[in-house]
């Protein structure tokens, strides 16, 4: 029986979400801002982050992978590409966690192959204790060392994505 252990509220995921999307409504207020939300574990961030930015902006999707229940299997797959041109634009890159950091370098090298202006990332959680690879964050939501985390769109094999706070769950 899985057991899930409280590390972030609901209520202050809403207060960091809000926060976060003031910033970013400040640092894009000139710029052509298009969210790419990294499927599936950004949708829930992505929807929420996306009502609290108050300038006009699109919104597209990618979809990668690169998990096998608990752990990285260390292949990228992309399941979606962008619809939208984004040649000239200024990304966003909206993702649920960064742990090991490689799916979303490869996202960033493959969307810098569409010549945008600028690419930033922007991620629910910067996670470092499987970081691999250097990547640079420019909005995060909240920084943790360590844990397998679910909720609020973050999951283990499709489950737990539902839950409205954050948690560390234990097998």
């Amino acid at each position: 029986m899985p057991e899930f252990i409280p590390l972030i509220s609901e209520e202050e995921i809403n207060t960091r979400v809000q926060e976060t999307g003031e910033q970013i409504t400040k640092d894009y207020k000139d710029l052509d801002l298009v969210m790419i939300g990294v499927l599936k574990g950004s949708f829930i961030f992505l929807a929420d982050l996306s009502r609290k930015i108050s300038i006009d902006h699109e919104i597209d999707l990618i979809g990668a992978s690169s998990y096998d229940g608990t752990s990285s299997s260390g292949q990228i797959v992309f399941t979606k590409k962008p619809d939208l041109e984004l040649k000239g634009r200024d990304i966003l890159l909206v993702e649920d966690i960064v742990d090991t950091g490689n799916t979303l370098l490869k996202i960033v090298d493959f969307i810098q192959l569409l010549n945008p202006r600028s690419i930033k990332i922007c991620s629910l959680i910067d996670k470092h204790e499987r970081r691999e690879v250097e990547i640079n964050v420019t909005y995060s939501c909240f920084s943790l060392e360590k844990g397998f985390i679910v909720g609020y769109g973050l999951d283990y094999n499709e489950k737990y994505r539902n839950l409205p706070a954050i948690y560390d769950l234990k097998l």
